[in-house]
């Protein structure tokens, strides 16, 4: 939510100046905390300390900088003797839908973010591009595995572009150490994260068609014609569960076995998170004959117009952050 203006013209003064970075300091905070509840509330924490400070703001950088480096600091604090939010693919090998029922793990998990919080305004075509490489859900997994000094490095160096003297002023470490410490992140992220040339998906018109044929499908419980959209070796994951799946023929045995709908019994909607597009699949409730919220999917798309990732979040908390509806009515016959 906005600041609230008060009868300090300073205040106001604030709140005005202050306000049209508050997406940008989101997504911030989302890369290094891996999560949308705890990015919002240290967005809050972040304006609280600004507008609390904000008479001894001396203009010597941006007013954008100096927000951003308050949240690198807060978030930096935050991460102290917390857990990192990982996803399984991060976490050991691919599973075997012949092995037995899937395997939870409850740890905190890596959430997705709506577009609508965390990508940049339409106003500046680069900064949408650079903005929607950033926050892709394999980035910001691959971050994860950073301690982090140098997860704050790498994202204000290779992200949000600043020189290594003002990383060092805000992360609190020599310039030297800045550019040692951003070296070992590039190293260590680039076994992580996707090149860009194997995750630029299809065009707008391709995609909604990609898109349509992969609802329907599952809204079909048709599991050949929905693994048929999906490369040889996708990859299939679902946290809250450590088990994930490595290609086709795993992804279908584990839809015949496990999925628990059956035709008809699904309602999908569109959803886009991450800076890539997904659904959002509701689960018929025969009882209450409506269809209740059952998971979010965010989908990695190749240039050759085929899934290669699917990210099932099984957390329905998730769909208020989206804005969803909590229900949606049965279909008339």
């Amino acid at each position: 939510m906005p600041m609230t203006p008060t009868e300090d013209p300073g205040a106001e003064d604030f709140a005005r100046l202050a306000d049209p970075f508050r997406r940008e300091l989101t997504a911030h905070c989302y890369r290094m905390l891996g999560s949308v509840h705890d990015a919002e509330d240290l967005v809050q924490e972040t304006y609280l300390r600004a507008w609390r400070a904000y008479d001894r703001f001396e203009g010597r950088s941006s007013l954008r900088a100096w927000l951003h480096r308050i949240a690198t600091r807060v978030c930096l604090t935050a991460l102290e003797g917390r857990a990192r939010r990982p996803m399984p693919t991060g976490l050991g090998g691919p599973g075997d839908p012949d092995e037995g029922p899937v395997r939870r793990h409850e740890t905190p998990w890596l959430e997705p973010a709506p577009d609508a919080l965390v990508e940049a305004g339409e106003d500046d075509p680069a900064a949408v591009v650079l903005s929607r490489e950033s926050i892709r859900l394999a980035f910001v997994a691959a971050l994860q595995h950073l301690p982090p000094r140098q997860q704050a490095v790498l994202i204000l160096r290779d992200v949000l572009g600043w020189r290594a003297a003002e990383v060092a002023e805000t992360v609190g470490v020599s310039t030297a150490a800045v550019n040692s410490l951003l070296q070992r992140a590039r190293d260590r992220i680039a076994t992580a994260a996707p090149r860009e040339e194997d995750v630029t998906g299809p065009s707008t018109a391709e995609q909604r068609d990609l898109l349509d044929r992969y609802m329907a499908a599952f809204e079909a419980k048709d599991v050949a014609a929905i693994v048929a959209l999906f490369t040889d070796d996708a990859i299939w994951e679902m946290p809250p569960f450590l088990t994930w799946y490595a290609g086709r023929d795993a992804i279908a045995r584990h839809l015949a076995r496990v999925c628990p709908a059956r035709p008809g019994d699904l309602r999908l909607l569109r959803i886009s998170a991450n800076g890539q597009p997904g659904v959002a699949q509701y689960l018929r409730d025969p009882a209450a004959g409506v269809f209740r919220p059952f998971n979010l999917q965010v989908l990695t798309l190749t240039p050759a117009g085929r899934i290669g990732h699917c990210a099932t979040f099984l957390d329905t908390r998730l769909f208020a952050i989206f804005d969803l509806p909590q229900t949606l009515p049965a279909r008339s016959r």
